[in-house]
């Protein structure tokens, strides 16, 4: 495989002069794109002897060694506050959107002082943790990352970001948009409103959207003809209120419920019959309730029964007027914001909201896609920190190389601005052509950004030996590259000739 490197200025920002710790860097980046493995497994596939692709030549990192990789990690550590404001210099501006979400990732052993017990999205169970949150601007382009301890709050890792932006970035203006979980009331009222300039898009909870369904503070009957209200509420003063309402999410939401309540009842039904069978019957109220705690348990559809347990009977009724209260609030959500209205309308409060889907994209890509930054054997604190920021680096040159091969992938070149369509979460009718037809405008086939990947690695980069009268000669020779790849080199802006 035939490794160049894409001009998108990654090299200049971590370090002006070239080096052999910034190739160290560099490689580093590439290979967790191309094939992520540990720093042992990084260093062999640089060696001549050992490689599976062109990087170690490339970079001139032919006899680097896993202890030379731990070095570099060390000095790109202390180059991170740096780097993260040359990227925020390039990609924020006063008034700017910036995303923010977090999340977790387990740890391999108990060595790591950053690694805590504590929500573990995961589910890893006995795993400790760590917490981390990555910055983003508006298009979803990464800027900055910091990891936490793994017991930490969500809530509690937004007060250093906005001293981030604001101290290190220098960035007075700015709208946030960030997760509920995250932006929640006294966040607003102690971190948020006391600092001129910061103003914030973020959600309600479920809990707060039911409580203003239930005073009819929303009417949810609007919802038949319009997918978007905009309205104000005493408990939220200052604050523009937006409900909106996916019925794609709606239906899917409610065939989900009705299935899975139709797979608890038929596990009640077996039940019944025990109970009622002549012999062996299921007998006693204790030994009853475990079995129906048990489908309890198993499909978390507790709330939407009534139930009655005895010794020798066992009835249940659904509770039709709380799954009708669901049924209106399926798909519904309700987004907070301090924004004036002469600066964002409704419908861009909410495509802003959405935009926060690129975060939660990254965060896949980080974990199980593409970059794989699990599992962490890193037992120093400052290791796995530096892991965790090589990863958004590398996520960094991903997310570039999406937006220019986009023509290839199954990705949407042409979004909608019409935000109702936003709401909808529609494809343009190009990318509903590409999903259907597996081909692009100029019949080349359309492949994933992995798939893309690997079939850009069969370019490989051959030492080509040979004898004549004249001498010994050898020289460098890249294969031929078939329409599909010299067309996703041209949208990289690289060529494919040898200059080595």
């Amino acid at each position: 495989m035939y490794i160049e490197r894409v001009p998108i200025g990654l090299d200049k920002i971590i370090a002006g002069k070239t080096s052999r710790i910034r190739n160290l860097v560099l490689g580093m980046i590439i290979a967790r794109i191309i094939n992520p493995k540990s720093k042992l497994a990084t260093a062999r596939g640089f060696h001549e002897k050992t490689c599976s692709n062109s990087l170690g030549k490339v970079l001139n990192l032919e006899k680097a060694d896993e202890d030379e990789l731990y070095e570099a990690l060390d000095w790109l550590l202390n180059k991170q506050e740096k780097i993260e404001n040359k990227l925020a210099s390039l990609y924020l501006d006063n008034g700017s959107l910036v995303l923010y979400d977090v999340t977790s990732t387990y740890l391999e052993g108990n060595g790591c002082e950053l690694g805590k017990y504590g929500y573990n999205r995961d589910k890893k169970k006995g795993k400790t943790q760590i917490v981390f949150g990555l910055l983003c601007d508006q298009n979803g382009c990464p800027i900055a990352v910091e990891v936490f301890e793994g017991n930490t709050s969500d809530t509690s890792t937004f007060l250093s970001q906005i001293e981030k932006v604001r101290k290190r970035f220098g960035v007075k203006n700015v709208v946030w948009v960030t997760d509920r979980g995250i932006l929640t009331s006294s966040n607003i009222k102690e971190l948020v409103k006391p600092v001129e300039g910061l103003d914030y898009i973020s959600g309600l909870t479920k809990a707060s959207i039911r409580k203003l369904a239930e005073v009819e503070a929303i009417q949810l009957g609007l919802f038949d003809e319009v997918n978007l209200v905009e309205f104000e509420n005493e408990d939220y003063p200052d604050e523009r209120l937006i409900a909106c309402r996916n019925p794609l999410v709606a239906a899917k939401n409610k065939k989900q419920r009705e299935a899975l309540l139709k797979i608890a009842e038929e596990q009640f039904e077996l039940i019944i019959e025990a109970i009622k069978r002549e012999k062996r019957a299921l007998k006693g109220a204790d030994k009853i309730a475990l079995r129906v705690g048990k489908v309890l348990n198993k499909y978390k559809i507790n709330k939407y029964y009534d139930l009655n347990i005895t010794d020798s009977e066992f009835t249940y009724e659904r509770k039709k007027e709380l799954i009708s209260e669901e049924i209106a609030l399926d798909g519904v959500y309700i987004l907070r914001t301090s924004v004036d209205k002469t600066l964002m309308d409704s419908f861009e409060v909410v495509k802003a909201y959405k935009s926060l889907s690129s975060v939660e994209e990254a965060f896949r890509c980080y974990k199980s896609i593409d970059l794989k930054v699990r599992p962490i054997y890193h037992y120093k604190g400052d290791r796995v920190k530096a892991h965790i920021f090589l990863c958004m680096l590398a996520y960094y040159v991903e997310w570039h190389l999406k937006q220019k091969l986009a023509p290839l992938l199954f990705e949407d070149e042409e979004i909608d601005d019409n935000c109702l369509d936003v709401i909808k979460a529609r494809r343009s009718d190009s990318a509903i052509a590409k999903d259907r037809k597996k081909r692009t405008e100029n019949n080349l086939p359309v492949h994933s950004f992995r798939t893309l990947l690997e079939d850009l690695g069969t370019i490989c980069l051959n030492t080509v030996e040979c004898t004549l009268e004249s001498g010994k000669y050898v020289f460098d020779k890249i294969t031929r590259p078939t329409e599909l790849q010299q067309k996703a080199l041209n949208l990289l802006g690289i060529s494919s000739i040898c200059t080595q």
